[in-house]
Protein backbone atom coordinates (compact mmCIF):
# COMPACT_ATOMS: atom_id res chain seq x y z
CA UNK A 1 0.00 0.00 0.00
CA UNK A 2 3.01 2.20 1.27
CA UNK A 3 4.51 1.67 -2.37
CA UNK A 4 1.42 2.40 -4.35
CA UNK A 5 1.01 5.64 -2.22
CA UNK A 6 4.43 6.72 -3.38
CA UNK A 7 3.88 5.97 -7.05
CA UNK A 8 0.50 7.65 -7.55
CA UNK A 9 1.93 11.39 -6.00
CA UNK A 10 4.75 10.80 -8.81
CA UNK A 11 1.85 9.94 -11.50
CA UNK A 12 0.16 12.66 -10.87
CA UNK A 13 3.00 15.01 -10.83
CA UNK A 14 3.67 13.71 -14.45
CA UNK A 15 -0.03 14.93 -15.11
CA UNK A 16 0.58 18.14 -13.26
CA UNK A 17 3.39 18.37 -15.85
CA UNK A 18 2.28 17.47 -19.29
CA UNK A 19 -0.79 18.89 -18.23
CA UNK A 20 0.67 22.39 -17.17
CA UNK A 21 -2.50 23.70 -15.25
CA UNK A 22 -3.56 27.39 -14.97
CA UNK A 23 -1.38 27.89 -11.74
CA UNK A 24 1.72 26.78 -13.60
CA UNK A 25 1.57 29.72 -16.26
CA UNK A 26 2.21 32.11 -13.23
CA UNK A 27 5.54 30.68 -12.25
CA UNK A 28 8.72 32.13 -14.43
CA UNK A 29 10.98 29.93 -16.21
CA UNK A 30 14.72 29.88 -14.83
CA UNK A 31 16.77 31.75 -16.94
CA UNK A 32 18.54 29.48 -19.01
CA UNK A 33 15.48 28.21 -20.10
CA UNK A 34 14.40 31.33 -21.70
CA UNK A 35 17.90 31.74 -22.49
CA UNK A 36 17.91 28.69 -24.51
CA UNK A 37 14.51 29.93 -26.37
CA UNK A 38 16.13 33.66 -26.84
CA UNK A 39 19.18 31.81 -28.71
CA UNK A 40 16.85 30.81 -31.62
CA UNK A 41 17.30 34.09 -32.79
CA UNK A 42 20.72 33.60 -33.26
CA UNK A 43 20.02 31.25 -36.37
CA UNK A 44 17.15 33.08 -37.35
CA UNK A 45 19.02 36.51 -37.66
CA UNK A 46 21.89 34.82 -39.82
CA UNK A 47 19.59 33.90 -42.61
CA UNK A 48 18.31 37.64 -42.20
CA UNK A 49 21.12 39.26 -42.41
CA UNK A 50 22.33 36.93 -45.63
CA UNK A 51 19.18 38.33 -46.88
CA UNK A 52 19.90 42.08 -46.46
CA UNK A 53 23.25 41.84 -47.57
CA UNK A 54 23.66 39.22 -50.78
CA UNK A 55 20.00 38.41 -51.82
CA UNK A 56 19.58 41.85 -53.71
CA UNK A 57 22.98 41.76 -55.75
CA UNK A 58 22.26 37.72 -56.46
CA UNK A 59 18.72 38.69 -58.05
CA UNK A 60 20.58 41.17 -60.25
CA UNK A 61 23.21 38.70 -61.12
CA UNK A 62 20.17 36.49 -62.45
CA UNK A 63 19.10 39.47 -64.36
CA UNK A 64 16.52 41.55 -62.46
CA UNK A 65 16.79 45.18 -63.57
CA UNK A 66 17.78 47.47 -60.46
CA UNK A 67 14.75 49.43 -60.47
CA UNK A 68 12.56 46.20 -60.32
CA UNK A 69 14.43 44.34 -57.79
CA UNK A 70 12.87 45.79 -54.92
CA UNK A 71 9.52 44.42 -55.90
CA UNK A 72 11.05 41.16 -54.38
CA UNK A 73 11.48 42.27 -51.09
CA UNK A 74 7.45 42.49 -51.21
CA UNK A 75 7.18 39.74 -49.35
CA UNK A 76 9.00 40.51 -46.76
CA UNK A 77 6.14 43.28 -45.70
CA UNK A 78 3.05 41.75 -47.21
CA UNK A 79 4.09 38.46 -45.12
CA UNK A 80 5.00 40.43 -41.80
CA UNK A 81 1.18 42.11 -42.11
CA UNK A 82 -0.42 38.46 -42.88
CA UNK A 83 1.28 35.72 -41.80
CA UNK A 84 3.17 36.75 -38.14
CA UNK A 85 -0.55 38.39 -37.07
CA UNK A 86 -2.60 35.12 -38.08
CA UNK A 87 0.31 32.69 -36.54
CA UNK A 88 0.69 34.52 -33.37
CA UNK A 89 -3.27 34.68 -33.00
CA UNK A 90 -3.72 30.86 -33.67
CA UNK A 91 -0.63 29.79 -31.75
CA UNK A 92 -2.44 31.48 -28.90
CA UNK A 93 -5.22 28.88 -29.13
CA UNK A 94 -3.31 26.16 -30.01
CA UNK A 95 -4.12 23.09 -28.26
CA UNK A 96 -1.75 20.27 -29.22
CA UNK A 97 0.08 18.24 -26.82
CA UNK A 98 2.96 19.70 -27.93
CA UNK A 99 2.15 23.22 -26.57
CA UNK A 100 1.40 26.07 -28.17
CA UNK A 101 3.96 27.60 -29.55
CA UNK A 102 6.52 24.45 -30.68
CA UNK A 103 4.70 23.29 -33.24
CA UNK A 104 4.82 26.70 -34.86
CA UNK A 105 8.67 27.12 -34.24
CA UNK A 106 9.75 23.29 -36.01
CA UNK A 107 7.20 24.65 -38.76
CA UNK A 108 9.06 27.31 -39.40
CA UNK A 109 12.52 26.11 -39.28
CA UNK A 110 11.76 23.17 -41.64
CA UNK A 111 10.35 25.76 -44.01
CA UNK A 112 13.27 27.95 -43.89
CA UNK A 113 15.61 24.68 -44.43
CA UNK A 114 12.79 23.91 -47.89
CA UNK A 115 13.27 27.86 -48.75
CA UNK A 116 16.94 28.24 -48.41
CA UNK A 117 17.51 25.26 -50.31
CA UNK A 118 15.19 26.70 -53.59
CA UNK A 119 16.74 29.74 -53.20
CA UNK A 120 20.41 28.86 -53.14
CA UNK A 121 19.77 25.93 -56.20
CA UNK A 122 17.47 28.74 -58.23
CA UNK A 123 20.39 29.10 -60.90
CA UNK A 124 21.15 25.58 -61.17
CA UNK A 125 17.41 24.20 -61.19
CA UNK A 126 16.88 26.93 -64.10
CA UNK A 127 19.62 26.07 -66.04
CA UNK A 128 18.54 22.24 -66.25
CA UNK A 129 15.39 23.53 -67.58
CA UNK A 130 16.33 25.66 -69.91
CA UNK A 131 18.15 29.09 -68.67
CA UNK A 132 20.68 30.86 -70.74
CA UNK A 133 23.79 31.71 -69.15
CA UNK A 134 24.46 34.49 -71.40
CA UNK A 135 25.46 37.83 -69.77
CA UNK A 136 22.50 40.04 -70.74
CA UNK A 137 20.10 37.51 -71.08
CA UNK A 138 17.67 37.32 -67.57
CA UNK A 139 17.29 33.82 -66.38
CA UNK A 140 13.28 33.54 -65.97
CA UNK A 141 13.39 30.33 -64.75
CA UNK A 142 15.43 30.99 -62.29
CA UNK A 143 14.10 33.93 -61.13
CA UNK A 144 10.34 32.09 -60.65
CA UNK A 145 12.11 29.42 -58.37
CA UNK A 146 14.53 32.13 -56.35
CA UNK A 147 10.91 34.28 -55.88
CA UNK A 148 9.19 30.96 -54.62
CA UNK A 149 11.93 30.05 -52.41
CA UNK A 150 12.01 33.98 -51.09
CA UNK A 151 8.22 34.18 -50.26
CA UNK A 152 8.35 30.87 -48.26
CA UNK A 153 11.60 32.13 -46.92
CA UNK A 154 9.84 35.09 -45.37
CA UNK A 155 6.39 33.09 -44.31
CA UNK A 156 9.09 30.95 -42.24
CA UNK A 157 10.99 33.72 -40.87
CA UNK A 158 7.26 35.23 -39.27
CA UNK A 159 6.14 31.80 -38.40
CA UNK A 160 9.17 31.69 -36.66
CA UNK A 161 9.57 34.94 -34.77
CA UNK A 162 5.88 35.48 -33.35
CA UNK A 163 5.66 32.28 -31.74
CA UNK A 164 9.30 32.27 -30.12
CA UNK A 165 8.89 35.75 -29.38
CA UNK A 166 5.12 34.74 -27.24
CA UNK A 167 7.16 31.72 -26.02
CA UNK A 168 9.75 34.13 -24.12
CA UNK A 169 6.14 35.77 -23.08
CA UNK A 170 4.86 32.44 -22.01
CA UNK A 171 7.64 31.63 -19.86
CA UNK A 172 8.35 35.14 -18.23
CA UNK A 173 4.56 34.54 -17.12
CA UNK A 174 4.10 38.18 -16.55
CA UNK A 175 6.96 39.24 -14.63
CA UNK A 176 8.13 42.01 -15.92
CA UNK A 177 11.09 42.18 -14.73
CA UNK A 178 11.70 38.55 -16.70
CA UNK A 179 9.79 39.85 -19.49
CA UNK A 180 12.52 42.85 -20.05
CA UNK A 181 15.42 40.35 -19.82
CA UNK A 182 13.67 37.87 -22.04
CA UNK A 183 13.66 40.62 -24.56
CA UNK A 184 17.05 41.52 -23.50
CA UNK A 185 18.59 38.38 -24.73
CA UNK A 186 16.52 38.09 -27.57
CA UNK A 187 17.89 41.33 -29.48
CA UNK A 188 21.09 40.08 -28.00
CA UNK A 189 20.99 37.17 -29.94
CA UNK A 190 19.90 38.73 -32.95
CA UNK A 191 23.02 40.97 -32.78
CA UNK A 192 25.22 37.75 -32.55
CA UNK A 193 23.05 36.05 -35.76
CA UNK A 194 23.69 39.16 -37.40
CA UNK A 195 27.39 39.60 -36.64
CA UNK A 196 28.02 35.53 -38.16
CA UNK A 197 25.71 36.85 -40.83
CA UNK A 198 27.75 39.54 -42.15
CA UNK A 199 30.64 38.04 -41.56
CA UNK A 200 29.96 35.32 -43.80
CA UNK A 201 28.61 37.45 -46.64
CA UNK A 202 31.88 39.63 -46.23
CA UNK A 203 34.24 36.53 -46.96
CA UNK A 204 34.53 35.78 -50.24
CA UNK A 205 36.14 32.55 -50.34
CA UNK A 206 33.59 30.55 -48.09
CA UNK A 207 32.48 28.49 -51.17
CA UNK A 208 36.08 26.89 -50.31
CA UNK A 209 34.08 24.70 -47.54
CA UNK A 210 31.84 23.39 -49.93
CA UNK A 211 33.39 22.35 -53.03
CA UNK A 212 30.39 20.95 -54.31
CA UNK A 213 28.39 24.40 -54.41
CA UNK A 214 30.27 26.11 -57.29
CA UNK A 215 28.59 25.04 -60.68
CA UNK A 216 28.55 25.56 -64.37
CA UNK A 217 25.39 27.78 -63.53
CA UNK A 218 26.34 28.91 -60.22
CA UNK A 219 29.64 30.99 -59.98
CA UNK A 220 31.61 32.25 -57.11
CA UNK A 221 29.09 34.88 -56.17
CA UNK A 222 26.70 32.49 -56.26
CA UNK A 223 28.25 29.61 -54.69
CA UNK A 224 29.42 31.78 -51.80
CA UNK A 225 25.75 32.56 -51.34
CA UNK A 226 24.63 28.54 -51.04
CA UNK A 227 28.34 28.31 -48.49
CA UNK A 228 26.28 30.91 -46.31
CA UNK A 229 22.69 29.37 -46.38
CA UNK A 230 24.24 26.32 -45.74
CA UNK A 231 25.91 27.59 -42.42
CA UNK A 232 23.07 29.39 -41.19
CA UNK A 233 20.33 26.39 -41.49
CA UNK A 234 22.82 24.36 -39.80
CA UNK A 235 22.88 26.92 -36.97
CA UNK A 236 19.31 27.37 -36.78
CA UNK A 237 18.55 23.68 -37.07
CA UNK A 238 20.70 23.17 -34.22
CA UNK A 239 19.40 25.78 -31.75
CA UNK A 240 15.75 25.41 -32.83
CA UNK A 241 16.08 21.48 -32.11
CA UNK A 242 17.83 21.75 -29.25
CA UNK A 243 15.53 24.46 -27.38
CA UNK A 244 12.35 22.87 -27.98
CA UNK A 245 13.94 19.51 -26.90
CA UNK A 246 15.32 21.40 -23.45
CA UNK A 247 11.82 23.55 -22.81
CA UNK A 248 9.19 22.08 -22.22
CA UNK A 249 5.98 24.45 -23.75
CA UNK A 250 3.09 24.01 -21.72
CA UNK A 251 -0.28 22.66 -23.19
CA UNK A 252 -3.14 25.06 -23.09
CA UNK A 253 -6.90 24.80 -23.54
CA UNK A 254 -9.62 27.35 -23.25
CA UNK A 255 -10.40 28.27 -19.83
CA UNK A 256 -14.42 28.31 -19.43
CA UNK A 257 -14.30 30.56 -16.05
CA UNK A 258 -12.01 33.35 -17.01
CA UNK A 259 -14.34 34.35 -20.26
CA UNK A 260 -11.17 32.45 -22.44
CA UNK A 261 -13.58 30.20 -24.71
CA UNK A 262 -15.83 33.76 -24.97
CA UNK A 263 -12.72 35.37 -26.49
CA UNK A 264 -11.41 32.75 -28.71
CA UNK A 265 -14.82 33.03 -31.16
CA UNK A 266 -14.12 36.35 -31.59
CA UNK A 267 -12.47 36.40 -35.20
CA UNK A 268 -8.78 37.55 -35.79
CA UNK A 269 -9.64 40.39 -37.94
CA UNK A 270 -12.50 42.05 -35.70
CA UNK A 271 -10.12 42.08 -32.84
CA UNK A 272 -7.61 44.35 -35.32
CA UNK A 273 -10.17 46.84 -36.29
CA UNK A 274 -11.20 46.38 -32.65
CA UNK A 275 -7.96 48.02 -31.82
CA UNK A 276 -7.98 50.86 -33.95
CA UNK A 277 -11.50 51.86 -32.72
CA UNK A 278 -10.27 52.22 -28.76
CA UNK A 279 -6.49 53.57 -29.88
CA UNK A 280 -5.96 56.88 -27.94
CA UNK A 281 -3.45 59.67 -28.79
CA UNK A 282 -0.34 58.13 -27.58
CA UNK A 283 -0.74 55.09 -29.94
CA UNK A 284 -1.37 56.73 -33.20
CA UNK A 285 1.10 59.23 -32.68
CA UNK A 286 3.55 56.44 -32.37
CA UNK A 287 2.78 54.28 -35.45
CA UNK A 288 3.00 57.91 -36.86
CA UNK A 289 6.42 58.26 -35.99
CA UNK A 290 7.39 54.67 -36.48
CA UNK A 291 5.54 54.74 -39.82
CA UNK A 292 8.33 57.60 -40.92
CA UNK A 293 10.92 56.32 -38.79
CA UNK A 294 10.99 52.80 -41.06
CA UNK A 295 10.30 55.10 -44.82
CA UNK A 296 14.06 56.54 -43.45
CA UNK A 297 15.03 52.94 -42.74
CA UNK A 298 13.89 50.48 -45.72
CA UNK A 299 15.76 52.05 -48.22
CA UNK A 300 18.89 51.23 -46.25
CA UNK A 301 18.17 48.48 -45.39
CA UNK A 302 17.43 47.18 -48.85
CA UNK A 303 20.00 48.81 -51.11
CA UNK A 304 23.32 49.14 -48.43
CA UNK A 305 25.70 46.77 -50.42
CA UNK A 306 23.96 47.81 -53.54
CA UNK A 307 25.02 51.42 -53.20
CA UNK A 308 28.68 50.12 -51.97
CA UNK A 309 29.20 47.47 -55.36
CA UNK A 310 27.32 50.71 -57.20
CA UNK A 311 28.16 54.26 -55.85
CA UNK A 312 30.85 53.45 -53.64
CA UNK A 313 32.73 51.21 -55.92
CA UNK A 314 31.90 52.07 -59.06
CA UNK A 315 30.79 48.39 -60.19
CA UNK A 316 28.01 47.24 -62.66
CA UNK A 317 26.19 44.08 -61.89
CA UNK A 318 24.94 44.33 -65.43
CA UNK A 319 28.48 44.86 -66.75
CA UNK A 320 31.29 43.11 -68.62
CA UNK A 321 33.86 41.43 -66.37
CA UNK A 322 35.82 43.70 -64.78
CA UNK A 323 32.61 45.75 -63.50
CA UNK A 324 31.11 42.78 -62.04
CA UNK A 325 33.98 41.69 -60.00
CA UNK A 326 34.21 45.62 -58.96
CA UNK A 327 30.28 45.28 -57.78
CA UNK A 328 31.18 41.96 -55.90
CA UNK A 329 34.39 43.84 -54.43
CA UNK A 330 31.45 46.47 -53.16
CA UNK A 331 29.08 43.83 -51.95
CA UNK A 332 31.28 42.15 -49.99
CA UNK A 333 32.48 45.32 -48.04
CA UNK A 334 29.34 46.40 -47.25
CA UNK A 335 29.12 43.48 -45.76
CA UNK A 336 31.37 43.99 -44.32
CA UNK A 337 29.93 47.29 -43.07
CA UNK A 338 27.17 45.18 -41.95
CA UNK A 339 28.72 43.69 -39.36
CA UNK A 340 30.44 46.43 -37.91
CA UNK A 341 26.54 47.60 -37.56
CA UNK A 342 25.79 44.59 -35.92
CA UNK A 343 28.94 44.74 -33.62
CA UNK A 344 27.78 48.56 -32.92
CA UNK A 345 24.10 47.35 -32.35
CA UNK A 346 25.14 44.36 -29.85
CA UNK A 347 26.63 46.85 -27.50
CA UNK A 348 24.80 49.80 -28.08
CA UNK A 349 21.43 47.63 -27.00
CA UNK A 350 23.19 47.10 -23.83
CA UNK A 351 22.80 50.41 -23.02
CA UNK A 352 19.46 51.60 -24.51
CA UNK A 353 18.48 52.08 -20.60
CA UNK A 354 21.00 53.90 -19.38
CA UNK A 355 21.28 56.54 -22.11
CA UNK A 356 18.01 56.97 -22.14
CA UNK A 357 17.81 57.94 -18.46
CA UNK A 358 20.87 60.38 -19.52
CA UNK A 359 19.57 62.28 -21.83
CA UNK A 360 15.95 62.63 -20.06
CA UNK A 361 13.63 59.71 -21.37
CA UNK A 362 13.08 57.19 -24.30
CA UNK A 363 10.97 59.32 -26.53
CA UNK A 364 14.21 62.26 -26.30
CA UNK A 365 16.64 59.33 -26.72
CA UNK A 366 14.24 58.44 -30.07
CA UNK A 367 14.42 61.72 -31.61
CA UNK A 368 18.11 62.43 -30.87
CA UNK A 369 18.71 58.83 -32.93
CA UNK A 370 16.35 59.57 -35.53
CA UNK A 371 18.63 62.93 -36.52
CA UNK A 372 21.99 60.75 -36.11
CA UNK A 373 19.89 58.67 -38.88
CA UNK A 374 19.03 61.76 -40.90
CA UNK A 375 22.55 62.95 -41.05
CA UNK A 376 24.10 59.14 -41.81
CA UNK A 377 21.70 58.73 -44.65
CA UNK A 378 22.82 62.16 -46.38
CA UNK A 379 26.07 61.60 -45.83
CA UNK A 380 25.76 58.47 -48.17
CA UNK A 381 25.59 61.20 -51.07
CA UNK A 382 29.02 62.83 -49.73
CA UNK A 383 30.15 59.60 -49.87
CA UNK A 384 29.42 58.63 -53.34
CA UNK A 385 30.70 62.04 -54.55
CA UNK A 386 33.58 61.80 -53.43
CA UNK A 387 34.10 57.93 -54.66
CA UNK A 388 33.16 59.03 -58.50
CA UNK A 389 35.81 61.73 -58.24
CA UNK A 390 38.56 59.46 -57.31
CA UNK A 391 37.62 56.92 -60.13
CA UNK A 392 37.69 59.90 -63.09
CA UNK A 393 41.61 60.34 -61.51
CA UNK A 394 42.55 56.79 -60.65
CA UNK A 395 40.33 55.02 -63.54
CA UNK A 396 36.77 53.23 -63.34
CA UNK A 397 37.97 49.56 -61.89
CA UNK A 398 40.24 51.86 -59.23
CA UNK A 399 37.68 51.76 -56.49
CA UNK A 400 37.55 53.73 -53.60
CA UNK A 401 40.33 55.56 -51.68
CA UNK A 402 40.89 54.08 -48.57
CA UNK A 403 39.62 57.23 -46.90
CA UNK A 404 36.45 56.75 -48.91
CA UNK A 405 36.49 52.90 -48.12
CA UNK A 406 36.63 54.18 -44.30
CA UNK A 407 34.45 56.88 -44.62
CA UNK A 408 31.60 54.05 -46.06
CA UNK A 409 32.17 51.45 -43.23
CA UNK A 410 32.03 54.46 -40.51
CA UNK A 411 28.18 55.27 -42.00
CA UNK A 412 27.37 52.14 -41.35
CA UNK A 413 28.82 51.25 -38.33
CA UNK A 414 27.67 54.70 -36.43
CA UNK A 415 23.95 53.42 -37.83
CA UNK A 416 23.71 50.89 -35.57
CA UNK A 417 22.97 53.15 -32.59
CA UNK A 418 19.84 54.20 -34.53
CA UNK A 419 18.90 51.04 -35.19
CA UNK A 420 19.60 49.61 -31.87
CA UNK A 421 16.63 52.28 -30.39
CA UNK A 422 14.65 51.20 -33.43
CA UNK A 423 14.55 47.63 -32.54
CA UNK A 424 13.67 48.31 -28.96
CA UNK A 425 12.01 51.85 -27.80
CA UNK A 426 9.03 51.41 -30.29
CA UNK A 427 7.93 48.12 -29.19
CA UNK A 428 8.17 48.95 -24.89
CA UNK A 429 6.02 52.32 -25.79
CA UNK A 430 3.29 50.38 -27.31
CA UNK A 431 3.37 47.88 -24.65
CA UNK A 432 3.18 50.93 -22.56
CA UNK A 433 0.29 52.90 -24.01
CA UNK A 434 -1.24 49.97 -25.14
CA UNK A 435 -2.48 49.46 -21.62
CA UNK A 436 -5.36 52.67 -21.55
CA UNK A 437 -7.18 50.81 -24.66
CA UNK A 438 -7.29 47.38 -23.15
CA UNK A 439 -6.57 45.71 -26.80
CA UNK A 440 -3.44 43.36 -25.35
CA UNK A 441 0.10 43.72 -25.53
CA UNK A 442 0.33 41.46 -28.20
CA UNK A 443 -2.82 42.81 -30.36
CA UNK A 444 -0.85 46.27 -30.08
CA UNK A 445 2.33 44.58 -30.87
CA UNK A 446 0.36 43.39 -34.13
CA UNK A 447 -0.71 46.92 -34.83
CA UNK A 448 2.60 48.32 -34.61
CA UNK A 449 3.86 45.99 -37.08
CA UNK A 450 1.75 47.44 -39.12
CA UNK A 451 3.17 50.15 -38.89
CA UNK A 452 6.35 48.93 -40.11
CA UNK A 453 5.44 47.07 -42.76
CA UNK A 454 3.05 49.42 -45.04
CA UNK A 455 6.65 51.58 -45.51
CA UNK A 456 8.46 48.75 -46.31
CA UNK A 457 5.57 48.17 -49.01
CA UNK A 458 6.01 51.54 -49.92
CA UNK A 459 9.50 51.52 -51.10
CA UNK A 460 9.50 47.99 -52.41
CA UNK A 461 6.78 49.16 -54.76
CA UNK A 462 7.60 52.78 -55.69
CA UNK A 463 11.48 52.36 -54.62
CA UNK A 464 13.54 51.62 -57.99
CA UNK A 465 11.09 53.86 -60.44
CA UNK A 466 11.63 56.99 -58.17
CA UNK A 467 15.39 56.03 -58.45
CA UNK A 468 14.97 55.68 -61.96
CA UNK A 469 12.97 58.92 -62.29
CA UNK A 470 16.52 61.01 -61.29
CA UNK A 471 18.75 58.26 -63.24
CA UNK A 472 19.30 55.00 -61.62
CA UNK A 473 21.39 54.23 -58.42
CA UNK A 474 20.09 54.39 -54.79
CA UNK A 475 20.69 57.86 -53.96
CA UNK A 476 17.60 59.45 -54.39
CA UNK A 477 15.63 57.20 -52.32
CA UNK A 478 18.12 57.91 -49.35
CA UNK A 479 17.41 61.28 -49.97
CA UNK A 480 13.80 60.48 -49.46
CA UNK A 481 15.04 58.42 -46.21
CA UNK A 482 16.82 61.41 -44.81
CA UNK A 483 13.72 63.53 -44.82
CA UNK A 484 11.65 61.06 -43.09
CA UNK A 485 14.48 60.39 -40.29
CA UNK A 486 14.32 64.25 -40.09
CA UNK A 487 10.53 64.21 -39.50
CA UNK A 488 9.57 61.85 -37.33
CA UNK A 489 12.60 62.90 -35.15
CA UNK A 490 11.12 66.12 -34.66
CA UNK A 491 7.52 64.45 -34.22
CA UNK A 492 9.42 62.03 -31.76
CA UNK A 493 10.63 65.25 -30.18
CA UNK A 494 7.42 66.82 -29.92
CA UNK A 495 4.15 65.35 -30.53
CA UNK A 496 4.98 61.98 -29.31
CA UNK A 497 3.94 61.62 -25.46
CA UNK A 498 6.62 60.66 -22.96
CA UNK A 499 6.16 57.09 -21.09
CA UNK A 500 4.96 57.48 -17.62
CA UNK A 501 7.55 56.42 -14.89
CA UNK A 502 8.47 53.35 -13.93
CA UNK A 503 6.28 51.29 -11.54
CA UNK A 504 5.72 47.53 -10.49
CA UNK A 505 3.41 45.80 -12.50
CA UNK A 506 0.20 44.11 -11.35
CA UNK A 507 -0.73 40.45 -12.89
CA UNK A 508 -3.83 39.21 -13.91
CA UNK A 509 -3.63 35.87 -14.98
CA UNK A 510 -0.73 35.75 -17.49
CA UNK A 511 -1.47 39.34 -18.47
CA UNK A 512 0.16 42.38 -17.30
CA UNK A 513 -2.16 45.14 -16.46
CA UNK A 514 -0.77 48.72 -15.65
CA UNK A 515 -2.85 50.48 -12.90
CA UNK A 516 -4.52 53.91 -14.12
CA UNK A 517 -3.27 56.76 -11.76
CA UNK A 518 -6.65 58.89 -11.43
CA UNK A 519 -5.54 62.83 -9.78
CA UNK A 520 -7.32 66.34 -10.35
CA UNK A 521 -4.85 67.39 -13.37
CA UNK A 522 -6.27 64.51 -15.90
CA UNK A 523 -8.70 65.10 -18.32
CA UNK A 524 -11.52 62.56 -19.26
CA UNK A 525 -9.21 60.61 -21.25
CA UNK A 526 -6.71 59.74 -18.51
CA UNK A 527 -4.54 61.96 -19.86
CA UNK A 528 -2.32 65.19 -18.52
CA UNK A 529 -2.45 68.43 -20.04
CA UNK A 530 0.61 67.58 -21.49
CA UNK A 531 -0.93 64.27 -23.07
CA UNK A 532 1.25 61.91 -21.38
CA UNK A 533 -1.13 58.79 -19.70
CA UNK A 534 -0.47 58.12 -15.99
CA UNK A 535 -0.10 55.08 -16.30
CA UNK A 536 2.94 53.27 -14.48
CA UNK A 537 4.61 50.13 -15.74
CA UNK A 538 7.67 49.16 -17.70
CA UNK A 539 10.93 50.46 -17.39
CA UNK A 540 12.70 51.79 -20.51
Amino acid sequence: MGAFETEKPAKDAAVVETQSPEEDLNQPSPLRKIISVASIAAGLQFGWALQLSLLTPYVQLLGIPHKWSSLIWLCGPVSGMIVQPIVGYHSDRCTSRFGRRRPFIAAGAALVAVAVFLIGYAADFGHKMGDKLEQDTARVRAIGIFAFGFWILDVANNTLQGPCRAFLADLSAGDAKRTRVANGFFSFFMAVGNVLGYAAGSYSNLHKMFPFAMTKACDIYCANLKSCFFLSITLLLIVTVSSLWYVKDKQWSPAVNSGDEKASKVPFFGEIFGAFKVMQRPMWMLLMVTALNWIAWFPFLLFDTDWMGREVYGGDSGGDAGMVKQYNKGVHAGALGLMLQSIVLLFMSLGVEWIGRKVGGAKRLWGIVNFILAIGLAMTVLVSKLAAEHRKTAGELAGPSSGVRAGALSLFAVLGIPLAITFSIPFALASIFSNSSGAGQGLSIGVLNLAIVIPQMIISLGGGSFDALFGGGNLPVFVVGAIAAAISGVLALTVLPSPPPDAPALKSGSSVILPLRISKHTNEDGFESEGIPLRRGLHI
